[in-house]
């Protein structure tokens, strides 16, 4: 680990693989002979045009987006959809179906009661949404106009183990900290959306996913920059879109194609949140907080038993090089979120500090 970069495991924004931000840093000032900055140049400019057209053929091809699905690149985060979600989909029927397995999927529903009747259809809140419910405990109604879930939870550490079925009720999933990480069969999807500052590019650009049958359902009262149709027409340019997050989701994706698509991501993650799990599980001074059939790949959540002690470990850890280990204060303990730029030896230096903090604090 060299002098000026850390290991930086923050819930997001996160690192960002050191070769893209490199590439970024070398063509910052004049991008491919432009004469200018990705960030200077208009978004109705030939030059940005093909970079966004490049974008969102590699977003396609790397996620397997089926030809009835389209790419849109937007504002507002992952929170924005929070609202944007239930303003265009639930005029269909007047209800939608949540499913709460954490902070997000939780604040998500709350947004959505200002537009309709939503239902809780299954949550793990009595255990302090340490799991995920299984396929039976879903409570999905046939005429609900969406069923909404967050496949990963990034405070309480876990992750969805499958898709839920749910009977032709189009599923809406918010993929905001495990997008890139596992593939994805996209047309189980009416809408799939991440925000990018995890696992694809600084924050500032959401990557919404969307079927595009199911625009069009909106009140006419719905405002032009929250419509799904508009952002359709126009290709995500109806305003100046996050030009230069857009710039830097690309080279993301071209770096992701280095390591080996998208199978090869969910490999490296397997074995670098192994590494750690397979560490914890074995520790006498730390414990896990998730349950084991569904902790995440993406955030590993755990804890001493002891708020003084854990509070010593997060400060001795970034004294030591390693950053944001402190846990939400929902769960307390720690959080390690191993995104797909923490690199394997981020992971192992991880474990050497724990196991010599282990061997010091008996």
């Amino acid at each position: 680990m060299g002098k000026e970069r850390i290991y930086n495991f923050s819930a997001g924004p996160s690192m960002l693989p050191l070769e893209v931000l490199e590439q970024a840093a070398g063509e910052l000032t004049n991008y491919g002979g432009s004469g200018m900055s990705v960030m200077e140049m208009s978004h109705r400019s030939k030059v940005f045009q093909q970079i966004f057209d490049e974008v969102q053929a590699d977003f396609r091809r790397l996620m397997g987006v089926p030809d009835s699905h389209k790419i849109l690149f937007l504002q507002g985060g992952a929170s924005l959809q929070f609202a944007m979600i239930p303003m265009n989909l639930i005029g269909k029927t007047g209800k939608a179906d949540y499913a709460v397995t954490g902070n997000f999927s939780n604040l998500a529903m709350k947004e959505a009661k200002k537009f309709g009747d939503i239902h809780t259809a299954a949550s793990s809140e009595d255990r302090n949404h340490t799991y995920i419910p299984r396929q039976e405990a879903l409570s999905i109604r046939e005429d609900a106009a969406y069923f909404y879930y967050c496949d990963n939870n990034t405070i309480f550490g876990t992750e969805w183990d499958y898709v839920p079925e749910t009977g032709g009720v189009p599923l809406v999933c918010d993929m905001s900290s495990n997008i890139l990480s596992k593939p994805v069969d996209v047309s189980k999807y009416g809408i799939l959306y991440a925000g990018a500052q995890k696992n694809m590019a600084p924050a500032g650009l959401t990557v919404v996913v969307i079927d595009e049958k199911l625009a069009g359902n909106e009140p006419e009262s719905t405002p032009t920059m929250l419509n799904y149709r508009t952002m359709i027409e126009k290709d995500s340019m109806y305003n100046t879109p996050p030009c230069y997050n857009i710039y830097m989701l690309g080279l993301v994706l071209k770096w992701v194609e280095r390591q080996g698509g998208i199978a090869g991501m969910q490999a490296i993650s397997l074995e670098k949140s192994g590494l750690l799990y397979d560490y914890l599980a074995e520790s006498d001074r730390f414990a896990l907080c998730a349950e084991q059939a569904v902790r995440s790949r993406m955030n590993v959540t755990f804890k001493t038993g002891d708020a003084d002690m854990d509070a010593r470990f997060a400060k001795e850890a970034e004294a030591a090089g390693f950053t944001n280990l402190k846990g939400h204060r929902s769960v307390g303990g720690m959080r390690a979120s191993i995104y797909n730029a923490m690199p394997m030896e981020g992971v192992k230096a991880l474990v050497a500090f724990m196991k010599k903090f282990e061997t010091e604090n008996r």
